[in-house]
């Protein structure tokens, strides 16, 4: 048994490695790079639970960020329980083959009532009087006051949102040697979400991320070395790479104006009622489940759908199952978006009209994802001033609203998801061997690794 971290650098593909990234740039040279094929659909929580388990998403039901609940008729994005992940994960299997085996499990996804030796995941504090505080959730519980002790709070507001930046990357860089040091466990999963935020707002323009790819570069190199001199396997990877975009698709208002999507008022705004709609989308980056709840509009939706320009395709129950989404969360349909493009959640036809949380980083919500909420809104030239007056009023214990985000969706840039996009914004994985493929499947990941831990 041998003990491996594996760095998961968000977002990182060759075409963001060079002049900014020396570190990388010369870790490549005495190390292999191997690209991986991603499933379908290449996000965050789909990738993880293919690494983590080996399996497609038909097998372990991760379908996306969030799904839409058919029981509940609700959308949910961003649930944590792993009780989700309808698979036995690698730490599971890997206890088997030997008792001693351990598993810290630093920010990746489902990180909640794991059966993972050490966990911390953001867990943010949510007050009777609707504050929002930053804080995480850790197993053992005694853990998350530690870590929080030694490294101050989890910087939850620097994880996402306006403020998103490399203050949480570091923070979770340190707690994972904070807890290599205090329990050595076999194998440490650390999730490094730095440089999604600034490809995501910017694509990679290197004139505008130089510095946070320098900065993530800083800190990666100070992971290796930590984890080298301490005898383990590096694996460095990532869940996809971000490539240029230029379109958004606002998929459900072209549902709308088809007839399809019903919303309820409420203070003269506009909430989707998906429990009626005949169709809704559940957006998420460069593809979106179309939940249908009256059948006979589906070859309309479909027809609807495969004419919009900037989608490139539309799944249906065969080629769900071609792609391995053939899964009771995923939709009816499913839509990609061309390489240029991505979906919004939006369904209003009127700003005016538009949820009180359109304008707030709110990702529990929204009925989709929605990366504008990395920004404050341009159009406004006190939301700066603004904001602050808010961050006071929270700060002296009054009830706020962060009401600064944007409803512009041609402020992103980068975006992913999609599996046709150029290799240059593939996701990629680095190790010390060759893995003895040209291209390894985002399923096979589960494998490189247990030959890291078990050579």
């Amino acid at each position: 048994m041998k003990k491996t971290v594996v760095i998961d650098i968000v977002g990182l593909s060759t075409s963001v490695i060079g002049e900014h990234t020396p570190f990388l740039k010369g870790y490549l040279s005495s190390h292999y790079l191997t690209p991986i094929k991603p499933v379908l659909p290449a996000v965050t929580t789909t990738t993880q639970s293919c690494y983590l388990t080996g399996k497609f998403p038909n097998e372990h039901g991760i379908v996306g960020n969030g799904w839409y609940d058919r029981e509940d008729s609700e959308v949910k994005f961003w649930k944590q329980s792993n009780k989700l992940v309808k698979a036995e994960k690698i730490w599971e299997a890997a206890r088997r083959e030997d008792p001693e085996f351990t598993c810290s499990k630093m920010f990746w996804w489902y990180n909640m009532y794991s059966s993972a030796d050490f966990s911390v995941t953001p867990r943010p504090q949510y007050h009777a009087d609707g504050v929002k505080m930053p804080d995480c959730y850790t197993y053992p519980p005694e853990l998350r006051d530690q870590l929080q002790g030694a490294l101050g709070t989890f910087p939850l507001f620097n994880f996402w949102g306006p403020n998103a930046n490399i203050k949480s990357s570091r923070w979770i860089a340190d707690a994972s040697m904070w807890v290599d040091n205090a329990h050595n466990p076999t194998l440490t999963l650390i999730y490094l979400p730095h440089l999604d935020y600034c490809l995501q707002k910017f694509g990679p323009d290197f004139s505008k991320i130089g510095n946070e790819l320098g900065e993530i570069d800083q800190l990666c190199e100070e992971l290796v070395r930590f984890y080298e001199k301490k005898g383990a396997s590096v694996i460095l990877l990532s869940e996809y790479g971000i490539n240029p975009v230029s379109r958004p698709i606002h998929i459900n208002r072209i549902l709308r104006e088809a007839g399809l999507i019903s919303v309820r008022v409420e203070q003269g705004l506009e909430l989707l009622d998906t429990g009626i709609c005949k169709a809704f989308a559940t957006a998420d980056h460069q593809i979106a489940h179309v939940y249908i709840n009256d059948p006979t509009v589906t070859e309309t939706v479909k027809q609807v759908l495969e004419k919009t320009p900037g989608i490139a395709y539309v799944l249906d129950e065969t080629g769900k199952k071609a792609q391995h989404l053939d899964h009771d969360r995923a939709g009816d349909l499913v839509a990609v978006a061309e390489t240029d493009s991505w979906f919004t959640y939006y369904y209003w036809l009127d700003d005016q009209k538009a949820p009180d949380y359109a304008r707030l980083v709110d990702i529990h919500r929204k009925p989709g994802y929605d990366p504008v909420e990395m920004f404050m809104d341009p159009a406004n030239p006190l939301i700066k001033v603004k904001a602050g007056y808010k961050l006071a009023r929270k700060l002296l214990g009054f009830r706020y609203l962060m009401n600064v985000i944007p409803l512009d969706a041609t402020l992103v840039k980068g975006s992913h998801g999609a599996v046709d996009t150029p290799k240059e914004y593939c996701p990629i994985l680095i190790t010390d061997e060759p893995v003895g493929q040209t291209e390894v499947l985002a399923t096979d990941v589960y494998d490189v690794i247990w030959r890291h831990l078990f050579p």
